[in-house]
């Protein structure tokens, strides 16, 4: 309760609160308050004015009825539960936000300590730790829950195959939750075990393993349950399963269960068990569960629930027990079948008890009331065996890497807890609470030490003081609590009240222990929370650890191996082992894990419940404070205030009491300077100066307020003088202005009504003079209008007895041409009617009978159709024929080229030897004209002597000459055989040829004749059709019916029939693509390298499109010229660095996908499911396919029949566009992000007075746009892409400053404002100088940021109404936004207030309600697929702009 106070009686104060009411309080109990405090509250709670338990608590409700549910307490984190959904704060967007950020520079958030704690690991590879703590209801689940999720984010791996770990991690979290938590009464989801996650990572920052360590299940609550709590949700949820799964494990309703009947709660608001039972199975097998197992765990469970409904009555011998009825017979049967055991044993191991004497042992009979508790006992270890091997086979599902060298933990436990009845579980809470409480005094101590030490000021007299009295009450051995019990529980017939009496002996005299005083066995511990009684009655049987020896054999022989695995086998050894109970095994547990959390590096969240009803927007400060006190909060607060509570920063110190020394804030003093001489000034003793902070000691910081109230109190009496004297000399004034000003008026008036006077005279004149001369005008205007109407009227009456007659004659002609026309007319119908009745029934008799025709033909349909199908097989034996034909047509061919060439190499041959031939001959002859002439002469010459001729040589040569003679024969005879053969050859080629000829055109005649049967029949059906619709009664004929489904079905017909044949293989295809090989080399040589542009068109483009239209390529079934195309294209990705390159593809890339749009179509006209996924894969496929309509130049495209290489490389294209494009908005978007970094902190940087130009960022982000711009207009990217581009970038700093006000307290002030509107119209003045073709619609992108910084710099919010802000000032912001806005508004420059109470109230209502989206930050992915999505209709004129160039 807070207000001022009016009166001061001695000790007492008249305080006035705000709530209208007067209270008179002690002066010990009020408590200054900071009227200068934010009305939202502060963010970290140390930097309030006064740290105490009125001011925490004030501050806590202030920012938690603003939905701010997260506070600062120096490190540690305060989370209060909303009980509502904020699914907002917590999704992905907000994650990579967070990611990175200076802890404290953002809002308080479970993902910035989580945050904190990642890069104190990765950076100081220590490993961390993250204590959540609170009481049933305060959310620790929830949190716990968001911090494994910002781990997973920050250090998953990119999923492979199977599961990842930290899939398996988050979904461990359903499971655990199923089988662990339960209803209580402060909680739907409580959880009854502490759990400790050890997320293990590797040295790259990458989860590698996890472990699941648990303490302290609340295994009673598996029998006994109290209204209106619930058992273990995992009950529930298997008689909520579905139908089947309720058969196979034998379970009903729940209500028909006494384990879980026991409370009227049986159904939860909110909670469907059915749906969280299949999400609990699916999380099961996520984790590493197999089918048998699940079914195996849910059979235990039904086990569990049917051995609680065996109830035991007297049995045939005296102090015995048997099952009471046959419906106890029955569960105990089923129980049995479920663990599949034997039914004799289960009902023996409950019935009777073997006690083991020495040498041997007996069998004892248990009674019904101790029958009933080996029941429960049975239950129990069964259930907790169960928990414990779900969490071992989770960590050995998940797995440890025992490499890892750091990892962070996770902490989940129960907080402190005190009830009307407290048993043995919160005697182990609350010892676990002690325990943390000492944990966490000694961080926070040494907390302080660092603090003071790294602000280098004496803190050597400040003391700590811990809770080690109460823990070495509660655990020291021996002489503890948990000592004392184990001694009881060995002793045999020991009981709660012999264990009370040992207790109040034993701590009789300490402090820290007392009896009540109404109670014989409850003791009360003082905890450090507060005090609390525990109940003895079940202290003894809680504390007991092992499992009966008869349950333990019976389960270990079950048929089921999950059963039996459950309870091992107990060596003997083992048996005699020394005693071991819950509390020893949980104090070595708790134990263990302290030495963890001492090996690293903590931080805390501690969760507060604001009301115990669950219910948003109740904060009860009672409840609240008391949790504070149990989390150590306000111990921690006690801790800092034994130092120093109070610590501003020099420049707040200074900023808020400059005003007590004036001449300290002289711009020739330092920040240290001016604090010490204001200290001076006030004359305080103790406090101390750090490096960056003044330390002030308890109650100086309200010695400080009240000088600075007193001078502001004497600084407001003097200027209340000044103002007081102005006032009365301002009257003054304006009463001597008055009396001048009002003798004017006066004078002014008898002057005035004078020269009316005169006025009115002149005036009279002038009327009558008027008045006398209208008199006598109107007099001549009567007599003129009186005798020109006589005239008017004399004339019209002859005018219209002429028209009257004329009339008259016409009417009289009509209507004797209507009558004659109608007589004519009416004859003519007549027997216009009289032929069509004739004619209609003699068409209809002619019709019925070729009605009767048609049916006696459809009656041969069936002849038809085998006619159709034996012509069917004989065009398709033709078909055969005719490829077989063509086959040996071409065999003839390439024979027939072989023959040719031998033929001319025998002709060569021949020639050879004609020539041989013909050149003996000339040497025969000349060698017979030889001889001749000498023999001649000889005969003349008497006188010489006789010469003898050499006959050998003669015989020589008459042989060979015999020789050629012969081979010259022989040559003429195969010269002769080859011309022969030749000749018979071509003979039987042109009688293939002809009869090939002939069965092609044999097949065609009956192709004809198929084609004109079918027309045939389909014309007989129209007519059959047409008949039976004029058909007065139309009878369907079924075989007339089977005969239309036959002529349809025989309509189809397949693509290949239609088209015509096949046309000859091409020969030489391999010396083709040899030929072809340069030129491709040459094409790919030229466009690797920037040919650059001509008139605006990208060369390489329109190239690699004539290349390949002049080779054909387009139509090719197979070709590797697209692969070495698009390896270019490749390898120009991998330069993302460079801005130009990019853009030199981007341009070209765009320019030939669609030219390649408008040019190919579909081969033939089948239509293939690649026309839609060639252009429809991303949004550019999108924009070039509904660019169809573009008209291009002709002489540049040709449409050609593409296949599917073709297509494939188009939709490559298309691919590597997009991928242009969003790398060059990249590479903008991260420089632009560097400099909007330093944007964002330029409110941080100003108040430091490090920022010394605050209009160079602006400045550099414009030079980023020129520069890009110009990148694209010399490489002649399509306009479009340059609108989309800025767009996006635009989008993106609209995004990035609108969440910084949101998230960034400190940009949400008028000072920032007023900086970035001064940024945004830099911004706006470069869209009109880069003009609407380039820039687009960029400007309409910062609608967010710029409505936003309009509503920061207005003056006098507190005036403007709710309807003026959502409908003038900011239309585009949801209430949320605004509602932020307002909240987390702070004027650092006139001190402006920001809306009214009313506006605030109005937009928190509709905020509870939900109005609008739950997200207040801009998503920025989101808002770029927006854009693309609207791009298509652009990309049209950028296509005709294109096809103009």
């Amino acid at each position: 309760m807070d207000g001022q106070v009016e009166e001061v009686n001695g000790e007492d104060l008249v305080i006035n609160c705000t709530n209208g009411k007067k209270a008179t309080v002690n002066l010990s109990t009020a408590f200054p308050k900071d009227t200068e405090s934010p009305r939202g509250g502060v963010e970290d709670m140390t930097r309030l004015a006064y740290l105490h338990e009125p001011g925490v608590l004030q501050n806590l409700k202030s920012r938690y009825a603003l939905n701010e549910i997260y506070t600062y307490t120096g490190n540690i984190l305060i989370a209060v539960n909303p009980f509502q959904r904020l699914p907002h704060l917590y999704n992905n967007h907000m994650m990579g936000i967070y990611k990175g950020a200076e802890f404290g520079e953002l809002s308080p958030h479970p993902f910035a300590i989580t945050d904190r704690a990642y890069r104190l690991m990765i950076n100081d590879r220590i490993s961390q730790a993250i204590l959540v703590s609170g009481e049933s209801g305060a959310g620790k689940t929830e949190s716990t829950k968001s911090l494994m999720q910002y781990l997973a984010f920050m250090g998953g791996k990119a999923k492979a195959e199977g599961r990842s770990v930290q899939e398996q991690i988050l979904e461990s979290n359903p499971v655990l939750e199923a089988f662990g938590n339960a209803k209580t009464v402060r909680n739907n989801n409580s959880s009854r075990f502490g759990k400790f996650v050890e997320i293990q990572f590797d040295q790259y920052g990458k989860i590698s393993g996890a472990a699941i360590r648990t303490y302290l299940l609340e295994r009673s609550r598996v029998c006994q349950i109290s209204d209106p709590e619930r058992n273990y949700h995992c009950f529930y949820m298997l008689c909520a399963s579905p139908p089947e799964d309720r058969d196979k494990f034998k379970v009903g309703e729940a209500k028909t269960f006494h384990y879980l009947n026991q409370s009227n709660c049986i159904d939860l608001n909110g909670f469907d068990d059915s749906k969280e039972y299949i999400e609990t199975r699916r999380a099961m097998g996520i984790v590493g569960m197999s089918n048998d197992e699940q079914d195996a765990i849910f059979k235990v469970v039904a086990a569990i629930l049917h051995l609680g409904n065996i109830e035991f009555g007297e049995g045939s011998e005296p102090d015995s027990s048997a099952p009471k009825d046959d419906k106890s017979k029955f569960h105990l049967k089923t129980a049995a079948e479920l663990f599949m055991c034997d039914a004799k044993g289960l009902e023996e191991s409950l019935c009777k008890r073997v006690m083991a004497t020495r040498g041997e042992s007996i069998t004892k009979n248990l009674d019904a009331k101790g029958a009933a508790l080996s029941r429960d006992a049975l239950s129990r270890i069964v259930y907790s065996r169960l928990f414990d091997w779900l969490v071992n086979k989770i960590n050995s599902s998940i797995g440890q890497d025992p490499d890892s060298k750091i990892l962070i933990g996770v902490l989940d436990i129960y907080g402190f807890e005190s009830f009307k009845t407290n048993s043995f579980e919160q005697f182990c809470i609350n010892l676990t609470n002690e325990k943390l409480q000492q944990h966490f005094n000694q961080h926070v101590f040494k907390m302080e030490q660092e603090e003071y030490t790294k602000e280098e000021i004496d803190w050597s007299y400040i003391q700590f003081v811990d809770n080690q009295e109460i823990l070495d009450l509660i655990e020291k051995k021996p002489g503890g609590i948990i000592a004392l019990l184990d001694e009881t529980c060995m002793l045999r017939n020991s009981t709660h009240e012999t264990f009370a009496e040992k207790l109040y002996q034993k701590y009789k005299d300490n402090p820290h222990f007392s009896k009540p005083k109404f109670s014989r066995s409850d003791f009360t511990v003082h905890h450090y929370a507060g005090n609390v009684t525990y109940q003895t009655d079940l202290f003894l049987d809680k504390n007991i650890d092992y499992a009966v020896n008869e349950h333990q054999i019976l389960l270990n022989a079950s048929k089921c191996p999950f059963v039996s695995s459950l309870f091992p086998p107990v060596e003997e050894a083992a048996k005699n082992t020394k005693f071991t109970s819950i509390g020893s095994s949980f104090k070595q547990q708790l134990q263990s894990l302290l030495e963890t959390l001492s090996a690293t590096e903590p931080h805390y969240i501690r969760c507060i419940k604001p009301n115990n009803v669950l219910k948003p927007a109740i904060f009860e400060n009672s409840n609240v404070l008391q949790q504070l006190r149990c989390g150590g909060v306000l111990e921690a607060i006690r801790i800092s205030c034994l130092g120093y509570p109070t610590r501003r920063t020099f420049y707040e110190f200074v900023n808020r009491f400059g005003i007590l020394h004036p001449k300290a804030l002289s711009k020739g003093n330092t920040e240290i300077t001016s604090t010490k001489m204001i200290l001076e000034k006030a004359n305080l003793v103790g406090y101390q100066i750090g490096k960056t902070k003044v330390f002030l000691r308890a109650g100086q910081m309200a010695e400080l307020d009240a000088l600075r109230t007193e001078v502001l109190g004497l600084s407001a009496k003097k200027i209340q003088t000044k103002v007081r004297s102005f006032l009365c000399r301002k009257k003054y004034v304006e009463l001597r202005t008055c009396a001048t000003q009002l003798e004017a008026v006066c004078r002014g008036t008898l002057a005035r009504r004078l020269y009316e006077n005169l006025r009115r005279q002149a005036g009279a004149l002038r009327i009558q003079t008027r008045y006398r001369m209208r008199q006598e005008r109107n007099k001549f205007r009567d007599l003129w209008s009186a005798s020109t109407t006589i005239q008017c009227g004399l004339r019209g009456m002859a005018a219209r007895k002429k028209l009257r007659f004329c009339r008259q004659t016409k009417a009289a002609v009509i209507i004797q041409t209507r009558c004659r026309c109608h007589l004519a007319r009416s004859r003519y119908v007549k027997m216009l009617k009289a032929t069509l009745a004739t004619q209609c029934r003699w068409r209809g008799r002619i019709a019925r009978k070729e009605l009767r025709q048609l049916k006696m033909a459809a009656k041969e349909t069936g002849a038809l159709q085998a006619a159709k199908s034996k012509l069917e097989k004989e065009v398709e034996e033709l078909t055969w024929r005719l490829q077989v034909e063509k086959r040996i047509r071409s065999d003839l061919e390439e024979a027939k080229e072989a023959k040719i060439q031998e033929n001319k190499k025998l002709q060569s041959q021949l020639q050879e030897l004609q020539q041989q031939f013909k050149e003996t001959k000339e040497l025969l002859k000349k060698e017979q004209e030889t001889s001749k002439a000498a023999s001649e002469k000889a005969e003349k010459v008497t006188l010489v002597p006789e010469i003898r001729v050499d006959e050998t040589q003669v015989n020589e040569l008459t042989a060979e000459n015999e020789k050629l003679t012969t081979l010259v024969s022989s040559l003429e005879t195969k010269i002769e055989e080859t011309e022969e053969r030749f000749k018979d050859q071509d003979q039987v080629r042109e009688e293939s040829l002809k009869k090939a000829t002939e069965a092609e055109s044999q097949l065609n005649q009956l192709k004809n004749a198929f084609l004109s049967l079918r027309e045939k029949l389909a014309s007989a059906e129209a007519e059959i059709i047409n008949l039976r619709q004029h058909a007065a009664r139309p009878r369907p004929d079924p075989l007339l019916n089977m005969h239309k489904k036959s002529v349809i079905s025989n309509l189809s017909v397949p693509a290949d029939e239609q088209q015509s044949p096949p046309t000859p293989m091409e020969f030489g295809r391999r010396s083709l693509i040899e030929r072809h090989q340069e030129s491709v080399e040459a094409l790919i040589n030229c466009v690797n390298e920037n040919i650059g542009f001509s008139e605006g068109k990208p060369v390489a483009a329109i190239t690699i499109y004539k290349c390949l239209l002049h080779w054909r390529t387009f139509e090719a079934e197979k070709t590797n010229i697209f692969d070495r195309l698009i390896q270019i294209f490749s390898s120009a990705m991998q330069k993302q660095d460079s801005n130009a390159d990019l853009a030199y593809w981007l341009s070209n890339a765009s320019s030939l996908l669609i030219i390649l749009q408008k040019s190919l179509k579909p081969a033939g006209t089948v239509t293939t499911p690649l026309k839609r996924t060639t252009t429809q894969t991303s949004f550019l496929g999108r924009m070039v396919f509904r660019a169809s309509s573009i008209t291009v130049d002709m002489d540049l495209v040709r449409q050609v029949e593409g296949k599917y290489p073709a297509f494939l490389f188009k939709q490559q294209l298309t691919a590597f566009v997009e991928g242009l494009y969003g790398m060059i908005r990249d590479n903008v978007k991260r420089e632009v992000s560097s400099v909007l970094s330093h944007v964002i902190q330029a409110p941080r940087t100003a108040k430091a007075g490090l920022l010394t130009d605050q209009h160079s960022y602006w400045k550099a982000i414009v030079g980023h746009f020129n520069d890009l711009l110009k990148i694209l207009q010399e490489n002649c990217v399509p306009t479009i892409f340059c609108r989309k581009i800025f767009t996006q970038l635009y989008a993106y700093i609209n995004a990035q400053l609108f969440n910084s006000l949101l998230v960034r307290r400190e940009c949400c002030s008028f000072s920032n404002g007023e900086y970035v509107k001064q940024g945004i119209e830099e911004l706006e003045a470069w869209c009109t100088q880069a003009k609407p073709e380039y820039a687009g619609s960029a400007w309409d992108e910062l609608k967010h940021i710029s409505q936003a910084v309009g509503f920061l710099v207005i003056f006098k919010k507190f005036r403007v109404s709710y309807d003026e802000i959502m409908s003038d000032l900011c239309p585009v912001l949801s209430v949320h936004q605004l509602y932020r806005i307002c909240t987390q508004y702070w004027d650092d420059k006139y001190n402006t207030e920001s809306v009214s109470e009313e506006v605030l109230n109005e937009m928190k209502t509709l905020v509870n309600e939900g109005a609008g989206s739950g997200a207040y930050l801009l998503d920025e992915e989101t808002r770029v697929s927006n854009l693309i999505s609207n791009a298509p209709c652009a990309l049209l004129a950028a296509c005709r702009c294109l096809s103009r160039r």
